[in-house]
């Protein structure tokens, strides 16, 4: 097993190779082959033999020597490749190439979704069926998308360039909804034992300040970062020390992290300033409301739900109804709450998706409907692949059970 300190490591250099390889020498899939194989290597070598000096430069080395005997034994291009053979591996700067990466990815020639799905893949490291749980989809229908990008790369010559000026602006906006799936994914992990990906989330977290960074002036680049930092600094509340699931209204606030909030906080005031208002800035408008309440029971619900109402009319999602559902019954009751979650019940996403069937076991079991709340939270607790969520949803239908339900 890969010592986790080696496995971050590998796990924030991988981009930056990757992104060298394919700038050096085009042919993407290739690229992102040889890279693949390169940390398979370093993740056998290394916890053995120790870190290289310059490990990005030995991954480089290592990734682009089986790039080359791979064009090597391609008959047809026998005479380029062998120039291509002669010349030293790529040097990697001392710059981090993530960022470009994405914009790479982000090609014009591929779909938005094939351009979230391969970014999520090539940046965020995320597995086929993770991808598939963060757009709603099959996990095969995601394994055929991601197959038939890679085609489409290969059939545009394998190779992309940089943008720039209106064509860049574009890729960023792009860029920023990759990040965010990737976040949301380190936030609350889609599948396995653990409820955080730490990792995704950081790097999310970085990328936004980057982009930030150099879109100071852009509301949705503030917003992106802001949400990023007003929901990560609750993860210090969302878990018991033995790793249960603590729900917002239940968290200890005092456990918040106050100089992310803070720092969140003071990003959207200033955005909100500007001349628009965009999904991830309502987002975090929401968040900065919930941290404003010193207590769950001190929430600005119907600011809360103004928010939502906004951002359902500009960027219609069921989750966003989902949510809107949630705030409507903390103003109007469970009942509002859960005429609104009707709505859902035709949309095909969500029919048998465990956040509805769990926020309906909520609203049912503040509703007095035990039986039918008990139902519901262990057909959540069926519907999801995440163990920390599981055993929170179970713990919900067996505290019921326990008062003689079900």
């Amino acid at each position: 097993m890969t010592p986790p300190a080696v496995e971050d490591l590998l796990r924030e250099l991988a981009p930056q190779v990757l992104g060298a390889l394919v700038r050096r020498y085009g042919r993407f899939e290739e690229c992102e082959d040889a890279a693949q194989e390169a940390l398979l290597a370093a993740a056998v070598q290394w916890p053995a033999e120790g870190v290289p000096d310059r490990p990005r430069g030995w991954l480089a080395a290592v990734a682009s020597r089986r790039l080359i005997d791979r064009m090597r034994s391609d008959q047809a291009r026998r005479e380029r490749e062998s120039a291509a053979a002669a010349e030293a591996p790529p040097e990697v700067p001392n710059t981090d190439d993530t960022l470009d990466l994405l914009l790479l990815c982000c090609h014009p020639a591929l779909t938005p979704a094939s351009q979230t799905a391969l970014t999520l893949r090539a940046v965020g490291g995320l597995t086929t069926a993770e991808i598939a749980r963060a757009f709603l989809v099959p996990e095969g229908t995601m394994a055929v998308r991601i197959s038939r990008t890679k085609q489409r790369i290969r059939a545009a010559g394998g190779s992309f360039d940089l943008p720039d000026g209106a064509e860049r602006e574009q890729r960023l906006r792009v860029v920023l909804h990759v990040l965010y799936l990737i976040f949301n994914e380190g936030y609350t992990a889609s599948s396995g034992r653990l409820l955080h990906r730490a990792d995704l989330a950081h790097e999310a977290i970085r990328l936004a300040r980057t982009v930030h960074a150099r879109l100071s002036g852009d509301g949705e680049a503030a917003g992106l970062l802001a949400l990023m930092l007003l929901t990560h600094a609750r993860r210090g509340a969302r878990t018991t020390p033995s790793g249960e699931l603590v729900p917002l209204d239940e968290q200890d606030r005092v456990n918040w992290d106050r100089e992310l909030i803070d720092e969140g906080t003071e990003l959207v005031k200033r955005a909100l300033a500007g001349p628009a208002l965009g999904p991830y800035l309502l987002q975090a408008a929401i968040a900065a409301t919930h941290a404003d309440a010193a207590k769950a029971e001190e929430t600005d619900w119907a600011q809360v739900h103004v928010l939502y109402l906004i951002l359902e009319r500009i960027a219609p999602n069921p989750m966003v109804t989902l949510n809107r559902a949630i705030a409507l019954a903390e103003i109007e009751g469970p009942q509002a709450g859960l005429a609104l979650l009707a709505a859902l019940d035709g949309d095909e996403r969500m029919a048998t998706h465990h956040r509805l069937l769990s926020v309906r076991a909520h609203l049912l079991e503040k509703n007095g409907a035990a039986a039918d709340a008990y139902a519901h939270y262990r057909r959540a607790a069926k519907a999801t692949a995440s163990l920390t969520e599981r055993r929170h949803l179970e713990s919900r239908a067996g505290r019921l059970r326990a008062q003689g339900l079900g």
